[in-house]
């Protein structure tokens, strides 16, 4: 099965496994693995035995590397089911939503790739587990996309511009980047993720979320920590300073032409700018508005905006263009529809942002919770 459905029994209780079973994609999410991951979620809220839900991915290489958005290439280029990437939109998004609004406690823990989806799912957990090898990214821009499943809502409560520089360059974050800026909250190794499971089995939940929630957050505190000073030294203490200064401003082709000019000899920052410079111009527009309108927005409504603009997206052509070119053709080399920020015209931007559902039509809301 894509996605792996457990129900651990406990002391007392139960524990709701839920493991994403495609190491091969790494992970990456395909409709009928949401809809899977979706039902189980929904079958659990209502389940009195189910007291707490763990989220895994298989393998060691990654706990999700997103959506896999190479399935979606066909429809996009109108040789498949068209209505197939709204409807993978909007079940993806469902799903990030219903795990932020999850009744009962929530336990993410994830190493290897984590990436666009990925993140989206693992913020999206109440505790957020990390093993040391994890590198997160939100790289959207190299496929003509945007940061989504929520990321204008936990970009936005990264420290100063750290979230407009990480949608504007796709910037890698390692494990201690991840501790450093709230992305989550412990360290462990990946091999005491069977023994946490096996504690978590020993332990009598009782169904009431405060005390679960309490009874879990002090045994997660009772795990042997990793020495800190044993992690890979993180990029963005050598960088945030900079990071700060250059993102500085109020006018988007400014930033981005003061990041591009910026000289580094570090291979992670050389990195960072080259996705810059190489992504996609209408990409960059929807980072710097969905950062800017998501401060003032419900977690709900954050939501709704971006699966308007994720659909909006599947109708121009950059979407199509950026999967070409990283993952059918493979040559790095795509034909953007504008070739620079400043050339952009704001009425393209501004159609990603209409408004158009209400409670009442909401694609993405469960009635459950």
């Amino acid at each position: 099965m894509p996605v792996e459905v457990q129900e651990l029994p406990c002391r007392e209780g139960h524990i709701g496994l839920l493991t994403l079973n495609e190491p091969g994609t790494l992970n990456a999410l395909t409709e009928e693995m949401v809809n899977q991951a979706q039902q189980a979620l929904a079958q659990w809220a209502e389940d009195s035995r189910i007291c707490l839900v763990v989220l895994q991915g298989a393998g060691d290489r990654a706990f999700c590397a997103g959506g896999n958005i190479r399935a979606l290439y066909p429809a996009l280029t109108g040789d498949g089911d068209k209505a197939a990437p709204a409807r993978f939109f909007a079940a993806e998004y469902r799903l990030d939503f219903t795990l932020h609004r999850f009744p009962k406690p929530v336990v993410g823990m994830a190493g290897g790739i984590v990436m666009g989806g990925g993140l989206g799912l693992l913020a999206a957990c109440r505790y957020r587990l990390i093993y040391p090898n994890v590198s997160m990214a939100m790289p959207e821009i190299s496929i003509g996309l945007f940061p989504d499943v929520g990321a204008s809502w936990f970009l936005n409560r990264l420290p100063g511009r750290l979230g407009l520089f990480m949608g504007l360059t796709g910037a890698r974050l390692n494990v201690a980047d991840a501790l450093r800026v709230g992305l989550a909250d412990m360290v462990i190794e990946a091999d005491q993720s069977s023994a946490l499971l096996e504690r978590l089995q020993e332990e009598r939940w009782s169904g009431e979320t405060a005390a679960d929630d309490n009874r879990l957050f002090r045994l997660l505190n009772q795990l042997e920590a990793l020495d800190y000073r044993t992690l890979t030294p993180g990029h963005l203490e050598q960088h945030e300073q900079t990071i700060a200064r250059l993102s500085a401003g109020d006018e988007l082709p400014a930033i981005v032409e003061k990041l591009g000019n910026s000289e580094s000899t570090d291979p992670w920052w050389q990195a960072c700018i080259h996705t810059l410079k190489t992504g996609c111009p209408v990409t960059a527009w929807l980072i710097w508005h969905q950062i800017q309108k998501g401060q003032q927005m419900s977690l709900k409504d954050v939501f709704r905006m971006e699966l308007a603009m994720a659909e909006e997206c599947t109708r121009r052509p950059d979407l199509a263009e950026g999967i070409r070119a990283l993952l059918v053709d493979k040559d790095r080399s795509p034909e953007w529809s504008y070739p620079s920020v400043a050339e952009v015209p704001q009425e393209v931007v501004e159609r990603h942002f209409q408004p158009v559902w209400d409670d009442t039509t909401d694609p993405m809301m469960l009635d459950s919770l």
